[in-house]
């Protein structure tokens, strides 16, 4: 059975929810309905790729990583899969007929095997992390007046959503899908014994509050006036001054840390939790607001060059029990983060959307930050913020303990390594008439293989939101031109001018699978489709699936991403696989902000070295262009 999201994601983008049951409730802001459905209505469906090309570029996609043996039992096997009135055939149509009867024959089925399904913590293995410039307040004043600055920041985003005037973005002269934007705000991941759901607040009752977690503690904080407008800086500011002194007293349970749990043990402690109607309660007032804000203490003090990679762990788990771990709640989609030592950032839980429009919100809200205050504020005494009670049973004190070891756990095995490349941004490339974004997946695969001598299935993310309700496909960086760059890169027998062409041939190759991608003709989405298909029709598993070659292939030891903002931040995200690594890149114009990160618990990774092995790729990369003749032309 599919989750509530995924069954009714086309026909409402809002769920029906039961109202907070507060006493006084503010106006909603108003909407004007209409706009949003007439853009997503002119939007084409995501196609289904032919079945003859996708097992044409699968293979392409083997030869790099897979030995010979290896491949050519593939190549039986889908030989066999294509036969005429064979299997393949047979769900190839069972696809185009969902394709047929559904707006996206995807979108469900990614949604739920991606996140839904997926049990291991949300922290680490799925939430990503974003790190923005380090702020320098002079007293706990000023991490107070940066919080009420961000708040209306996102509220006045929030108003373009509510009026569906979000600017719809294009992407080649063709209109994306903005469906995301709509589900970034007021939504929430419950957690299930075997697969969570993702819920959204009802559009006809929209919260009005935030949620804001200080020392541990929770508390509801209306953002509108009782005539809908928002609050002003100034309120908030007042409203903010009101939850710390608040929330002073210590030795609080950090209830959020349940939140960090494998999914399976916290929805187990979850259903124990809302047992209890004052925790239920609660829960439900964090779970319908609007976003959370996470007012943090002081992380430990690190040099200057350490301090982006502390702030990205701070941003992707709190550093701990002992830290600000249990000062979040990971299930809520939003949690901007500011800390008292000036770190600021977000993270998000990853079921509800992609990066960019996080990033687009980011770029908003910091650009709102910048300006200077005019609003008068009106002198209307403001209701204290609702401070939310939880009652502690010996067995909820149990999880608490445990979901802190599992934490702690995880803290002290994830590697993170935030670096500015200074030597150049997306300037070079362009110069030698180059995509960026594919120039630098090259130099991860040459600092791949440098570092392992052997080349690695890679996955980076390409955006389907030219389709109604896409989400994202697998662009293969790994490919057989990419490898025979990075072989020949470092091989004395090669002449200059042919490891120029063959980084040439090698770029371009890695823009024609991004074209692919996006168009909706990649291999990964199709052949997990063709999966499901099997199963959704009972028949048996396709040898296909259980070969080792498709375990290869899907077993990434790079996971990257792109995800370029205006804003001088980056993206952080942990690795997909016990070996790999998770890199994310924020090109600018003449730096590169990347975040590599590892696992401590495997001999083979660290996420330094290999940071300082993309640094030296890029640079050689750049030398070989700039030294060689054909390079000038």
């Amino acid at each position: 059975m599919l989750s509530i999201l995924a069954r009714t994601m086309a026909k409402d983008l809002w769920y029906k929810v039961k109202p907070c049951g507060r006493l006084v409730r503010p106006v909603a802001p108003t909407r004007i309905p209409g706009r949003y459905l007439s853009h997503q209505e002119g939007l084409p469906k995501l196609p289904v790729p032919a079945l003859q090309q996708t097992c044409e570029r699968y293979l392409a996609t083997l030869e790099p990583i897979v030995d010979e043996e290896e491949l050519n039992h593939t190549k039986e096997l889908l030989a066999e899969f294509q036969k005429a009135g064979g299997v393949g055939e047979r769900l190839q149509k069972g696809l185009e007929r969902r394709a047929r009867k559904t707006e996206n024959w995807l979108s469900d089925w990614w949604l739920t095997t991606a996140y839904l399904d997926y049990r291991m913590p949300v922290v680490v293995h799925s939430s990503p992390g974003v790190v923005l410039p380090r702020l320098e307040f002079s007293d706990r004043q000023g991490q107070m007046r940066f919080a009420a600055k961000l708040i209306a920041g996102v509220l006045d985003f929030k108003t373009m959503i509510d009026n569906e005037t979000l600017p719809v973005e294009y992407l080649g002269g063709k209109q994306l899908c903005m469906n995301q934007y709509y589900q970034i705000l007021s939504s929430w991941r419950v957690p299930g014994l075997k697969r969570d759901s993702v819920n959204h607040a009802h559009r006809s009752r929209p919260p009005t509050h935030i949620t804001v977690v200080h020392n541990f503690q929770f508390f509801v904080l209306d953002v509108y006036n009782s005539d809908g407008t928002p609050l002003t800086v100034d309120q908030l500011y007042m409203q903010l001054e009101k939850v710390w002194s608040s929330s002073l007293q210590t030795n609080k349970e950090p209830i959020g840390i349940l939140t960090s749990n494998q999914r399976n043990s916290w929805g187990k402690a979850y259903n124990n939790l809302i047992k209890d109607k004052t925790n239920k309660d609660s829960v439900r007032a964090i779970q319908k607001s609007i976003f959370t804000v996470c007012l943090d203490a002081p992380m430990p003090c690190v040099s200057d060059d350490l301090y982006r990679s502390r702030a990205a762990v701070q941003m992707l788990h709190g550093g701990g029990s002992r830290w600000n771990s249990g000062n979040r709640w990971f299930d809520k989609t939003l949690q901007f983060i500011i800390g008292e030592d000036g770190s600021c950032g977000l993270m998000y839980e990853h079921a509800p959307a992609e990066g960019p429009p996080i990033v687009s919100l980011i770029d908003h809200v910091v650009e709102y930050t910048k300006k200077s205050e005019m609003v008068r504020t009106p002198m209307v005494p403001l209701p204290m913020p609702q401070k939310l009670r939880f009652n502690i049973t010996p067995e909820i004190k149990k999880d608490i303990e445990k979901a802190k070891q599992n934490m702690n756990i995880m803290v002290h095995d994830l590697d993170v390594k935030v670096i500015v490349f200074s030597h150049f941004g997306k300037n070079v490339p362009k110069t030698h008439k180059m995509s960026p974004d594919a120039f630098i997946q090259m130099g991860l695969q040459l600092a791949y293989y440098r570092m392992y001598q052997r080349c690695c299935a890679t996955y980076e993310s390409a955006s389907l939101r030219m389709f109604k309700l896409g989400r994202t496909d697998t662009i293969r960086s790994c490919s057989i031109d990419s490898a025979n760059f990075v072989k020949a890169m470092d091989d004395p027998a090669k002449q200059n001018i042919e490891k120029v062409t063959l980084l040439e041939k090698a770029v371009k190759a890695h823009r024609a699978y991004t074209d692919m991608a996006i168009h909706g003709q990649a291999i990964d989405r199709h052949l997990l489709g063709l999966k499901l298909q099997a199963i959704e029709d009972l028949t048996s598993m396709p040898e296909i699936f259980m070969d080792t070659s498709y375990a290869v292939a899907n077993h990434y030891n790079l996971s990257t991403s792109q995800v370029p903002a205006k804003t001088d931040c980056v993206m952080c995200f942990g690795p997909v696989a016990p070996d790999g690594y998770g890199v994310c890149y924020n090109p600018m114009a003449e730096h590169i902000n990347f975040a590599v990160s590892a696992f401590n618990s495997c001999n083979e990774t660290n996420a330094a070295h290999m940071a300082e092995r993309l640094e030296q790729a890029l640079l050689d990369m750049r030398m070989l262009l700039e030294s060689t003749p054909k390079a000038k032309l």
